[in-house]
């Protein structure tokens, strides 16, 4: 499975490459007021593709912070139960202690 997606990734990468090879063309990004920027095309789209990737992160975050700290109040939990039944599993495996003989 590894070895696929080694592949596969591979594959990607030459694809992308091939399409910044193909579209090194000028290109310009308008603003509002006035504001513009000029450069590669392939430029523009991998920038803007990684500004959303990054967004995209920040706003899964949250829930990503979240689901951690449950799962470590979880493991907590787990954890004290396995105590507990530890102990119950020692008490049990000991002999009853006999009783106490007085002698008259």
């Amino acid at each position: 499975m590894k070895f696929l997606f080694k592949i596969l990734s591979a594959c990607a990468a030459i694809i992308f490459f091939g399409f910044a090879i193909k579209n090194t063309q000028e290109a310009a990004l308008n603003f509002f007021l006035g504001y513009e920027i000029r450069g590669p095309l392939v430029l523009l789209l991998f920038s803007f593709f990684m500004i959303g990737a990054i967004l995209g992160v920040f706003g899964m975050l949250p829930s990503f912070v979240r689901q951690r700290r449950e799962l470590s109040r979880h493991r907590k939990v787990i954890a004290t139960m396995q105590q507990e039944q530890e102990m119950t599993r020692a008490s049990r495996s000991q002999p009853p202690q006999p009783d106490s003989i007085v002698s008259k």
